[in-house]
């Protein structure tokens, strides 16, 4: 993807990461328990520093097949580990959310792959 793809992918996620947290904040805030909740928070507190992280990623100077794989490992993550904690909870069956942590290590490897791509692009 583009440069100007990767900002604009990472604003319109920033953009639901605001929406699905006034959500959960109004409209799930007298519907779900505590564990819920806090699960939700959790999931739009990654989605959204993600989806910044994707606008970063696409005003950085960084070059090299290692940017637009930091791209995609950010997008898989939060797909990943936000979706799951959003659908857990929603009522999503607890076996899901063995698929959480598969999203946090697609976070970690987008940050490494981040690095990796700012590292060669040294001057």
């Amino acid at each position: 993807m583009s440069t100007t793809r990767w900002i604009s992918a990472g604003a319109l996620l920033a953009a639901l990461a605001v929406a699905l947290g006034a959500f959960g904040a109004h409209a799930l805030k007298e519907r779900l328990g505590g564990d819920q909740l806090a699960w939700w928070h959790t999931g739009v507190q990654y989605h959204g520093a993600h989806a910044l992280a994707l606008v970063l990623l696409g005003l950085s100077a960084a070059n090299g097949r290692a940017k637009p794989l930091a791209g995609w490992l950010m997008v898989a993550g939060i797909a990943l580990f936000s979706g799951s904690l959003y659908a857990l909870a929603l009522g999503a069956p607890r076996w899901l959310g063995a698929i959480t942590p598969l999203g946090g290590i697609a976070f970690i490897a987008g940050w490494v792959a981040f690095a990796r791509a700012a590292w060669s692009s040294r001057t």
